[in-house]
């Protein structure tokens, strides 16, 4: 799938756009993302641009291309301009990836040389941007074919347009590279030089901006894949803008801890694929490698058994790295520098279970358990993903209880998505569907991004899939929790409890042990024995695949303009009690359920209600937008 620029234009004819320049870049926004921009990114656009096209007239680079707001592949991060020519040196194509800044002013954020302090951003710090024009390169080299070609030659430049050398003296502390340069108004010249050097004057940079855009888009990093390597190795992911932010903020903490007896709780608050899990992971292997005291929980069995299964598949000791959130009910306090809690929303009421000794059955709220356990607890969470009752984890929760410890507390949102091939538009479609978001449902309009469909039957579903497999791409399917959920019969067959019609197919297993060639539950979602059964929400939660297909049960149908929760229609033993889960929470929960299984596909989705009514109106949505 392209990547989406905003505007395209030479140096020199960009000057034809100046005077109209926000609201044409406004409406290119609305109809690419779906969204308006913020005041701030229109003082950005008509204050930061012109001044970009003035350094380029100056160096005599008129004929360079400017693809201005860039969309990076797989997510919805935008590069503020990439400026495509021809490299002086060698002929080929060269690109300079531009951050542009306001600022006037920026400091080191307290001793940190990877975090700044602008007036902007008073209650924190953010990325240095060399780190964020560093990281836009990265990025763009491990997902971009045509940047991988050796003839091609990709650098970045952060020019501060508003800034004298004096008053961001504290940046130069870091010094730059070919990914990463940094540039103030005071010498302009510099970054004139810089320009020069990598796209040669009076050479049109068409060739060049075409093949970046026609090029071929590789596949996500898988984060499951390469786990292993993130933890014993050496860093694989690559953390943008808020990611980043976060990321330093929990190391700077750490730091901070060890000189002291400060405690600080991080909340880093994100939606489906907004890159929580790989801030997880990057986090536990840079602090192993720190020789720091870390671990990682989640509340999910099935991705702590993942994880643990490919992270220590060479290692097993690695594996012990990956806990449970009810491993601290009886640990001493800050026992640990960090512990990494990925999946925070599933955080429970208290750590006890039926298997718990009746001397640690304290009551203690589970959050103060993790709050304690370490000097920098940090919690990764979407609170629109709570599926279970008595999942009780919101970032205001786990503040106010940091805050009666008298820890400190940095909270950091997370606005990139990741998933659904980088499809705000499709997440926000799927919320305004299930009502998580206001609105109400609308047509689907493509956006390049992500393949939407609504199946006539689940054997078409099925078929659809099949063939995407016979491609090499992976795909699952999953449905609400509307059918029993029998145990393998005797001779180690599946039972097809999830029959629709003259279809069936069994669910995934419920064991952590194979049967019959189907794998265990914890890993239906990443072994590819998986497709066959269909999947719940308990097994697909964290995960993704490039292509699903969800089943939407008659526990969630559409009547008279509007959804209406059948709590009969649901087979979940944990929605049985009225008394524990009032019929308002159990429609709240079963929406989420729905949420979450329609966003675990990185590349396309394809959705089917047993309920006549409920898939005619589905088809009516998604046949308007096309």
């Amino acid at each position: 799938m392209d990547p989406v620029v905003l505007l395209r234009s030479s140096v020199v004819g960009f000057s034809a756009f100046e005077q109209h320049l926000a609201d044409r870049l406004a409406e290119q926004l609305a109809l690419s993302a779906g969204k308006a921009p913020s005041p701030g990114e229109r003082r950005a656009w008509t204050r930061s641009l012109p001044a970009l096209q003035s350094v380029l007239l100056d160096a005599g680079l008129d004929n360079v291309e400017m693809l201005i707001e860039y969309q990076l592949p797989l997510s919805s991060k935008r590069v503020d301009a990439v400026l495509a020519g021809v490299d002086p040196r060698t002929g080929g194509p060269s690109y300079v990836v531009v951050e542009l800044k306001q600022w006037s002013e920026a400091h080191r954020f307290e001793d940190s040389e990877h975090l700044v302090a602008v007036e902007q951003y008073r209650r924190r710090g953010v990325s240095h941007p060399l780190i964020q024009v560093r990281d836009y390169c990265d990025y763009l080299t491990n997902f971009v074919a045509a940047l991988g070609d050796p003839t091609t030659r990709l650098s970045g430049a952060a020019y501060l347009h508003n800034a004298t050398e004096a008053t961001v003296q504290d940046l130069r502390d870091l010094p730059g590279d070919a990914h990463g340069r940094l540039f103030t108004a005071e010498r302009k010249g510099d970054f004139v030089s810089f320009l020069t050097e990598r796209l040669a004057p009076g050479h049109s940079g068409v060739p060049a901006a075409d093949a970046l855009l026609a090029s071929r888009i590789g596949p996500s990093t898988q984060l499951l894949d390469v786990a292993a390597r993130e933890v014993r190795e050496r860093t694989m992911f690559v953390l943008l803008d808020e990611q980043r932010d976060a990321y330093e903020h929990v190391l700077h903490a750490v730091a901070k801890a060890r000189r002291g007896a400060t405690k600080t709780a991080v909340i880093v608050s994100g939606g489906p694929g907004s890159g929580k899990s790989v801030i997880a992971l990057s986090l536990l292997g840079e602090l192993s490698r720190q020789g720091r005291a870390v671990l990682h929980a989640t509340g999910s069995r099935s991705f702590t058994q993942t994880l643990r299964k490919v992270a220590g598949n060479r290692a097993p000791q690695v594996a012990k790295m990956f806990t449970y959130f009810n491993s601290y009910a009886a640990v001493e306090p800050n026992t640990l520098e960090c512990l990494i809690l990925d999946e925070a929303h599933r955080i429970r009421q208290t750590s006890a279970s039926r298997w718990t000794k009746a001397s640690l059955r304290t009551g203690r709220p589970q959050v103060l358990e993790l709050l304690e356990a370490a000097r920098v607890p940090v919690f990764l969470l979407d609170q629109n993903q709570v599926v279970r009752p008595g999942e009780l984890g919101t970032a205001e929760d786990i503040a106010a209880h940091a805050r009666e410890l008298g820890m400190e507390v940095i909270q950091i949102d997370l606005d990139g998505q990741f998933r659904c091939g980088g499809s705000r538009v499709y997440v926000e479609w799927v919320e305004r569907l299930l009502g998580l978001a206001p609105g109400g449902p609308v047509p689907w309009t493509p956006d390049g991004r992500f393949d939407l469909s609504v199946s006539a039957s689940p054997e078409a579903m099925e078929g659809d899939l099949v063939r995407l497999l016979g491609e090499g791409d992976g795909a699952r399917m999953a449905a609400g929790y509307c059918w029993p959920w029998s145990d393998p019969r005797p001779d180690g067959s599946l039972v097809p409890d999830v029959s629709i019609g003259g279809w069936s197919r069994p669910w995934n297993l419920k064991s952590d042990r194979s049967v019959g060639g189907a794998p265990p539950s914890s890993l239906w979602a990443t072994d590819p024995a998986g497709f066959g059964q269909v999947g719940c929400v308990y097994t697909a939660q964290g995960f993704e695949y490039e292509h699903g297909g969800v089943i939407l049960g008659p526990d969630l149908v559409w009547r008279e303009g509007g959804w209406v929760a059948v709590r009969e229609a649901n087979r979940d033993p944990d929605f049985r009690n009225r008394t524990a889960v009032s019929d308002a929470d159990f429609d709240r929960l079963v929406r989420n359920v729905y949420k979450v299984l329609m966003t675990r596909g990185l590349r396309s989705m394809r959705l089917f209600s047993t309920d006549p009514e409920t898939n005619t109106f589905l088809r009516s949505l998604v046949q308007q937008g096309q």
